[in-house]
């Protein structure tokens, strides 16, 4: 019973730390597919994004029209992957103070 026991509990605690490998490949695709689809499909258009280091960069679409927004990491392989994407994206405008105004 106690070997039972043992190899139960390595044998799932091994699957619950294990990476997804086959899910974590299914969000990326070449770039050029990944934009066609976000444009096509949901009407996104790229509203902002960063360098996050030299082989990859953090990019944000979105939607007025349908509300819906993206995440992707595309990587200097041109692979992209979907990292997040949900509905009613709110855009933030940062105010400004007026000039001659301190801040």
């Amino acid at each position: 019973m106690f070997k039972r026991t043992i190899t139960a509990a390595l044998i799932f605690g091994a699957a619950a730390i294990a990476p997804p490998a086959v899910h974590a490949q299914s969000n990326c695709a070449p770039r050029d597919s990944v934009i066609e689809r976000l444009k096509e499909k949901y009407s996104e258009r790229l509203t902002g994004g960063g360098v996050q280091n030299s082989d990859t960069v953090l990019e944000i679409w979105s939607s007025e029209k349908t509300g819906s927004f993206t995440v992707l990491i595309t990587h200097a392989n041109g692979m992209s992957c979907v990292v997040s994407s949900g509905q009613n994206w709110n855009s933030v405008v940062a105010a400004t103070a007026p000039k001659g105004t301190a801040s």
